[in-house]
């Protein structure tokens, strides 16, 4: 006995396979995610609100009017404080003061080597203002935070603490691997000093290159030393402009906090009352405003004089670079060239403004739940309705899917995949299409077989068309059956030999049969030169008997046709007949 696979073994294989893919959740499948998220953002924006936070941008006019990059400190100390006299609550440095300043008079002098002959330069190197330290001093006056990057390679000092932290629910230490390094590019211990705050600005960039969350917490873990988790620049803003002093840090298992018992990860952070929902690795999602002029002042306008009064009244700042040649471009949903220092910016707008994207802890189960639900139905339906019923009727979840996972997107902020679930449905459609198919096919290719000798190609095609008119179990039903033989065929073939027996049997049984098949009879069976056949089955006949009376008049015909051309090839070859 042949074994039949059931039709709903290859789409339930196609389904768990979907569901296994999608708890591993690889790179591309990830990709697939990322980017329709990208793409809800280029179609809907966000729109830029003044949440009071800009930038000033060391970009390519400054560098040109001012001098290459480094400035000395005594220029950045004058920046700083003219944005402390133009109203700034905070600046925040995307920039890392981790050397002395070269052009500092005293390593000036020692670079020319002259002060060992020339006690009197030396005197005067120790007179002068090091730049460093006037930087330092204008730190003190106006409140600043200064910001480093994480290294792939261990330190000897680490960043200096400015704050508290408290935790709540899991170690959150355990969760920041993927923003962690062993060193940091610590800032001069007396330019720490004299900041307000210490924030990281490194960068976490997705496996294609753009930026779509931005870190709020990092970890610095040197080998056998103690690792330390330090804010980012936006979060440290934050704490310095509000006059916090700690930051408290919710993860899974926290009261409140629904986990399942899974260790989900970090789930917000609070500073002051400011509190910051982010995913498990405690970074935001970034809400893309794409490039927004207002919210940038060049730095050559402030130090010149030259922006308005008010630019930056009651505005957290954050110096950066624009320029290419600085190399602190990034990728984002909005602008494949956005300057480094953006999403700092960005990440604090949408801290103050409440806008956030958030892709909470439930959405990969909800989804595989959605994925089940679908293919189970899918898979239930294809037997019943067929490939294009099921078409018509899979494909309004799937557009549902993506009509719900927008709306979670424009209203609520929520981030929910409609592409795996409708990627993983098609795939279980097609599969479950192409058994129909093959099965299907099968059957029809066995129907032809066993009745393409018995039945006209008409009737065969009918009955392969729906093979369920076959009942093979038997049936009653009013039938018309017929007989024929060749009179004195006894007699006949005694005088051939097999050869001939056989050509003979074959030139009266085949126009024979092509007659019973135009109408409409079945051929049962050949019995040496006798013929079986009957109407009415197993196709419907209602009109059988006439039928099977046109088909002897129609063989009565046929065989005085094929008797006169026997006759006269007998009597070419000179033989009766």
């Amino acid at each position: 006995m042949r074994f039949q696979i059931p039709s709903w073994l290859p789409p339930l294989v196609v389904l768990i396979a979907a569901v296994a893919l999608r708890s591993v959740d690889p790179g591309v499948v990830e990709s697939i995610r990322l980017a329709t998220f990208d793409e809800y953002q280029r179609i809907k924006p966000a729109a830029w609100v003044d949440a009071k936070v800009r930038i000033v941008d060391i970009d390519d006019e400054s560098l040109a009017r001012i001098g290459q990059w480094p400035w000395p400190r005594t220029k950045v100390a004058e920046l700083l404080g003219r944005m402390g006299e133009m109203g700034a609550a905070v600046v925040a440095f995307d920039v890392v003061f981790a050397e002395e300043d070269r052009t500092s008079p005293k390593r000036v002098i020692a670079l020319w080597g002259a002060a060992a002959d020339d006690p009197a330069l030396g005197e005067l190197a120790a007179r002068l203002p090091d730049h460093d330290e006037v930087f330092a001093e204008v730190l003190r006056q106006v409140p600043s935070v200064v910001g480093f990057p994480l290294l792939a390679e261990p330190t000897d000092r680490m960043p200096a603490v400015k704050f508290g932290m408290s935790f709540a629910g899991d170690e959150p230490a355990q969760f920041l691997a993927r923003i962690s390094g062993p060193g940091a590019r610590a800032n001069l211990p007396a330019i720490e000093r004299a900041a307000a705050g210490v924030g990281s600005f490194t960068a976490d960039s997705d496996r294609d290159g753009i930026n779509r969350r931005v870190a709020m917490l990092v970890l610095v873990a040197p080998p056998g030393r103690e690792a330390k988790i330090y804010p980012t620049l936006s979060l440290e803003a934050l704490r310095v402009v509000q006059g916090a002093t700690s930051y408290i840090v919710r993860s899974s298992g926290a009261s409140g906090q629904t986990a399942f018992g899974e260790h989900s990860g970090v789930n917000a952070v609070r500073v002051g009352q400011a509190v910051v929902p982010t995913d498990g690795n405690a970074r935001l999602w970034l809400r893309d405003t794409g490039p927004v002029p207002q919210r940038v002042v060049p730095a050559w306008k402030v130090l010149a004089g030259e922006a308005a009064e008010d630019a930056l009244e009651g505005a957290i700042v954050y110096v950066g670079t624009s320029a290419p040649g600085l190399r602190d471009i990034r990728a984002t949903p909005l602008n494949r060239e956005a300057p480094g220092v953006e999403l700092h910016a960005r990440a604090t707008e949408q801290i103050l403004l409440g806008e956030f994207l958030e892709r909470p802890d439930w959405a990969t189960g909800a989804e595989v739940l959605w994925l089940i639900a679908l293919g189970t139905v899918l898979m239930f339906m294809l037997p019943r309705t067929g490939p294009i019923w099921c078409a018509l009727i899979g494909g309004v979840p799937v557009a549902v899917s993506l009509l719900g996972s927008w709306i979670a997107f424009d209203r609520w902020g929520l981030l929910l995949d409609p592409v795996f679930p409708g990627i993983a449905t098609v795939a279980l459609y097609l599969v479950g299409s192409l058994e129909s198919f093959l099965r299907t096919e099968g059957e029809r290719r066995a129907v032809r077989g066993a009745f393409s000798r018995y039945l006209s190609p008409e009737l065969v095609e009918r009955l392969a068309a729906d093979p369920s008119k076959l009942k093979l179990g038997g049936e009653t039903r009013d039938m018309t059956i017929m007989f024929s033989d060749i009179r004195g065929f006894t007699t006949r073939s005694e005088k051939m030999d097999a050869e001939q027996l056989t050509r003979f049997i074959n030139r009266f049984l085949t126009p024979m049969t092509t007659v019973i098949h135009d109408h409409r009879g079945f051929v049962d069976k050949y019995m040496g030169d006798a013929v079986m056949a009957f109407w009415n089955a197993p196709l419907d006949d209602p009109d059988h008997a006439r039928h099977a009376a046109l088909a002897a008049l129609g063989m009565i015909e046929a065989l005085a046709a094929l008797n006169v051309a026997m006759t006269a090839e007998a009597q070419a070859a000179g033989e009766g007949f």
